[in-house]
């Protein structure tokens, strides 16, 4: 009887790995990885015995690897997660909480990471694992309703390194449930020999060191860049088709959506800007992974120009109205600089060129400025400002403000 019971619980296991790559490889079958996923679930709930200690030992590496992965994604990228839980807001009507996002994000990641951790571990294992059981009621229900509502595009579960439709990440979280399940229904068996405060102390240890890890992140730019603009890429590689980038708006107060060609549009009308958020963007032809273009103050596209000048410092910013005096003396010396050492600078920003007008009056040596939608400028640099080196496309370097004071090595 024991043999029956402990094969039945591998086999769980196995289900619920094979439902994972038939779910990420082979969408098309959706619904029956769906009926094949419950199923499992409603098993491990009517025979949570069936599991011994070696297949709760599988689950609990599972679930804690899937954790770390996801925490790690996001962590490397914390003001991704940032603009993504902004999202969420938005979604919800919960914009109050804006002001909090940065916080709730890194420790959001840091939670996520602490369990994973001490799973892989066998730290503090039933905390964890009730941890894990609270995020995945969270986080199954809210992508529930994204595969269901399209509320947000894209959850950002895996950051910016994995993406997953909506429903592919609503069966995904529920293969996690599949696993962690059974710890939770098993939990008096999940057990630590070491002492409770010698516990303590290791998951203190792990905390700090990724917090760490995320502030690093925040102010330096991502150890790991996931995004389009990482250094080394080519960003205006040849192709005979020409691109096209339609962006797609919703009304803030109606809920109605509608699609722009990038070029049209309006963007410098800040009544509009007020009115509508971006939520998708689709690439027709050309390079699918540009995701970039660039309007001159009369709506003219140098997005070419851009992508084909030598020695090029871009300036990057979706607010302008958010640079520090300090960070405005150092952009001062770098355009100086540069320009005495044959580069060329120019700005490409979201802020509205009314702004941005009275800025140059300010600040003469902001003297050409290039217009951008928001999303497509955070994901060149993460930081506010930022500042990228390109030289005929190809991505050289670039430098969140934190940095700016290593530009001097490249010049």
């Amino acid at each position: 009887m024991k043999t029956k019971k402990n094969t039945i619980g591998w086999i769980s296991i196995g289900i619920a790995v094979a439902s994972a790559v038939g779910i990420f490889f082979i969408p098309s079958y959706r619904l029956w990885f769906l009926i094949v996923l419950i199923a499992n679930i409603l098993v491990s709930m009517l025979f949570k015995k069936r599991y011994d200690k070696p297949a709760l030992t599988v689950c609990r590496l599972l679930v804690g690897g899937l954790f770390i992965f996801s925490s790690f994604t996001k962590g490397v990228d914390p003001l991704g997660t940032k603009y993504k839980m902004l999202d969420y807001f938005a979604a919800y009507h919960i914009e109050w909480l804006n002001e909090t996002t940065m916080v709730l994000a890194v420790l959001m990641i840091l939670a996520e990471f602490l369990i994973g951790i001490c799973l892989l571990t066998n730290v503090c294992p039933k905390i964890a694992t009730v941890g894990g059981a609270l995020f995945m009621l969270l986080f199954t229900t809210v992508t529930l309703f994204d595969a269901l509502y399209d509320m947000v595009p894209d959850c950002g579960c895996f950051g910016t390194a994995v993406k997953m439709t909506n429903w592919q990440t609503f069966y995904k979280n529920l293969v996690i449930d599949a696993v962690l399940l059974p710890l939770v229904l098993n939990i008096k068996l999940i057990q630590c020999r070491l002492h409770p405060r010698l516990q303590f102390a290791i998951g203190l240890f792990y905390a700090l060191l990724f917090t760490g890890f995320e502030i690093y992140n925040y102010r330096h730019l991502p150890v790991i860049d996931f995004m389009n603009w990482k250094v080394g890429k080519q960003m205006n590689e040849k192709n005979d088709q020409e691109q096209q980038i339609y962006l797609t708006f919703k009304n803030k107060e109606t809920g109605k959506t509608q699609e722009y060609l990038s070029s049209n549009y309006p963007w410098n009308d800040s009544v509009w800007m007020s009115q509508w958020e971006f939520v998708d963007q689709r690439v027709e032809g050309g390079n699918s992974f540009l995701g970039f273009s660039a309007l001159d103050e009369d709506g003219d596209d140098v997005t070419d120009m851009i992508l084909n000048t030598k020695n090029l410092m871009m300036f990057t910013s979706h607010d302008m109205s958010k640079i520090t005096d300090k960070e405005w003396n150092k952009i001062k010396d770098i355009t100086w600089t540069a320009g005495q050492r044959g580069y060329d600078v120019i700005w490409v920003t979201a802020s509205p060129q009314e702004y941005v007008e009275e800025l140059q009056a300010q600040y003469p040596f902001v003297n050409e400025v290039y217009y951008g939608d928001e999303l497509e400028i955070k994901t060149i640099v993460r930081f506010n400002p930022g500042l990228i080196l390109l030289d005929e496309g190809l991505v050289v370097d670039k430098w969140s403000a934190v940095d700016f004071k290593k530009v001097w090595a490249r010049m």
